[in-house]
Formats: C-alpha cells, structure tokens, sequence
C-alpha cells in the first residue's frame, strides 16, 4: 500500500543530477507530525527545489549551451517547470479538498523530465 507524502520527503528528476527534498504547504493536515503533501503541492522553488543541474536536450538552456559546445551535452542550472499537477495521488483522501499525495505519484517537467518520490518522509501512515 502506498506512503503518503509529507514535508522532507526526497525526490528525483529522470534528468537532474541531485535529489530535492518536498515541502508541502502549510496545512492542517498532518502525517507523522509533519504536513503532508497534496497533488497541488507542484510549485517549483516553493515545494520543489531545483534538481543541482539538469541535462534534459529539450531544455532550452541546455539545448543552447549544447549548440555552444559543438554538439557536446552540458548541463546547466536546474530551473524546474511543472505545468500539471501531481498524478495520480490518492483520490479517497482529501487533504484540503484535493486528493492527497503517496509515494507512487509522479510530476511532469515541462522539459520532459519526471520527478518521482524516493522516501515519502515519513513510514507509518499508508493511504489507498
């Protein structure tokens, strides 16, 4: 059964090259005595901190640092973008009126990488 998703949680991106550690807005709702995570918790820079640097080719900074370097891959400063929200989440359990956020979830960059939950920051509260 999936983990839900709280403050400290560690993340990954499929094309960062450093984990980032979630936090989730402020709310009422705890898990482990620490707020947890809903589906709308995708803001970069306010729950998601950047992945130390990103290779994604369809990164715009990427692509021209690459141009720049004769076709040579170089990464460059993660800045994430996340347009959608977190799927699936866990539909039966509302956290603040949207479905509240498990380990099984994944966010979509708009440079086509996928963050995805490594620890869900906390181990004792499972959610369908």
């Amino acid at each position: 059964m999936p983990k839900q998703v709280v403050t400290g949680a560690m993340l990954k991106c499929s094309f960062g090259v450093a984990p980032s550690i979630f936090a989730a807005t402020p709310k009422m709702v705890k898990s482990g005595f620490m707020d947890a995570g809903n589906i709308m918790d995708n803001k970069p820079m306010v729950n998601i901190p950047p992945f130390g640097m990103c290779s994604a080719p369809t990164n715009p900074a990427v692509a021209a640092a690459t141009a720049a370097a004769m076709g040579v891959l170089t990464p460059q400063p993660c800045i994430p973008v996340f347009p959608a929200p977190w799927v699936p989440g866990s539909p039966t359990v509302p956290v603040v009126n949207f479905p509240a956020l498990n380990n099984t979830s994944c966010l979509n960059c708009a440079y086509l990488g996928i963050v995805s939950i490594v620890n869900p920051g906390q181990m004792t509260h499972d959610i369908p």
